[in-house]
């Protein structure tokens, strides 16, 4: 067996893409050893076309609670009793202040994130003022994570500054069905040819852990490397209490870390980005970082807690890795 992942290793190095059954045979490996060599391949995949750049992103929670979609997973979903915060559309001062807290201590990434299908009306106004004032005060890229958005809406971000926009897949199109019923996985690929069409970089990705199989998890990062998205997030099922998937079992930190390998192998270009669940992970994932991982999202989460800004740059310091610098503005 490693062997064979050698050579596909290989071969994605020379530029060619794995196929869909040698993705399949990836991750139905066992041993130690032959998951030890396949995070090892993943890791200089990762750094033949990456390097050692780390990019580091922050999101805000700017407005929680009452969504009125059904993803089983989700603690503001308005179908469910989690005890989630409720609150309407967050203040400008309190963005601008987030994002300049986060720009001081060395993050090159900030978004605005709303529960709800969508943002329209108002709040649409509002966060554009907000994105608006950051573009002035704050010095990161910025991305934006506000639902099912049509194409005008998308430009309307990318006039403000967005650079951006994240909108999760979260499952394989043959999975999907059993976490959300409320919209559609056709609704959520539109969404994201909107954002590509408005001239915004994407950011897609999902959930691990929500009882999928691994031909689900390698299903995902086959769309996603065909939709040609640039940051993958990789998320851990936090089981929230009060949700419908309040009992689901946790992975094995083996499953962790062949899926984080797995999407490196078919996503050679991308950034693969360690998001929610990341408190389930082995010291916050640091072995990840060793298995094609090269992002994460840092500080505080939207309803779990992650890993401290301060902590994440020493560890990735303490790995090789050097930060990304922010984009300068013209």
């Amino acid at each position: 067996m490693r062997e064979y992942i050698r050579s596909l290793e290989s071969m994605i190095l020379s530029g060619q893409a794995v196929s869909f059954q040698d993705a399949l045979r990836l991750y139905g490996i066992d041993g130690k050893e032959d998951i030890e060599e396949l995070c090892s391949a993943a890791d200089r995949i990762r750094e033949h076309f990456c390097g050692n750049e780390a990019d580091l992103c922050t999101i805000m929670n700017a407005r929680s609670g009452r969504c009125s979609e059904d993803c089983k997973f989700c603690a503001q979903s308005s179908r469910y009793k989690t005890g989630a915060e409720e609150y309407g559309m967050v203040s400008r001062e309190a963005a601008i202040a987030l994002a300049k807290e986060n720009e001081e201590e060395g993050v090159n990434r900030f978004s605005l994130v709303t529960s709800g299908r969508s943002v329209f009306g108002d709040d649409l106004e509002k966060v554009l003022e907000i994105y608006e004032a950051l573009g002035r005060e704050a010095g990161m890229e910025l991305c934006a994570s506000h639902g099912i958005l049509d194409f005008e809406a998308m430009s309307r971000l990318k006039a403000k500054g967005v650079t951006r926009y994240h909108h999760n897949l979260e499952s394989s199109r043959e999975y999907f069905g059993n976490i959300c019923t409320t919209h559609s996985y056709d609704q959520m690929i539109q969404t994201i040819n909107a954002a590509r069409q408005a001239g915004l970089d994407v950011c897609s990705g999902g959930i691990i852990g929500m009882g999928e199989s691994g031909l689900d998890r390698v299903s995902l990062a086959f769309e996603l490397s065909g939709l040609g998205v640039e940051s993958i997030p990789l998320n851990v099922l936090n089981p929230i209490k009060g949700t419908p998937l309040e009992n689901a079992g946790p992975l094995s930190q083996d499953e962790i870390l062949k899926t984080v390998a797995l999407f490196r192998f078919i996503n050679p270009k991308a950034d693969i980005r360690l998001a929610g669940g990341r408190n389930l992970i082995h010291e916050y994932g640091k072995d990840c970082f060793r298995a094609g991982a090269n992002a994460t999202i840092t500080g505080n989460y939207l309803t779990t807690s992650g890993n401290k800004i301060a902590d994440d740059k020493r560890m990735l310091d303490g790995m090789g890795f050097q930060l990304r610098e922010k984009v300068k503005k013209k």
